[in-house]
């Protein structure tokens, strides 16, 4: 399911929303003051490329979690 991020118009809060295929607006309220007044946000896409095994060897948070390398090792 793609997840697409948002800012608030009101607050200024930056939020995640999950859609199935299309956006439905009525989806997209803000999470802090339930405003439905956003801003759709561009995302950059993350491509991994390779298996965990084949990475070089970080114990940072994220690594050890598989979400990538967080930067502790300083090898990204």
């Amino acid at each position: 399911m793609p997840v697409f991020d948002y800012r608030c118009s009101d607050c200024g809060t930056t939020y995640d929303v999950y859609h199935k295929v299309k956006e439905i607006t009525e989806d997209v309220i803000c999470t802090h003051c339930g405003s439905p007044k956003h801003k759709k946000l561009m995302s950059a896409a993350t491509v991994t490329m390779g298996s965990k095994s084949e990475s070089p060897s970080c114990t940072g948070p994220s690594c050890e979690s598989g979400g990538g390398c967080c930067g502790a090792c300083e090898m990204n």
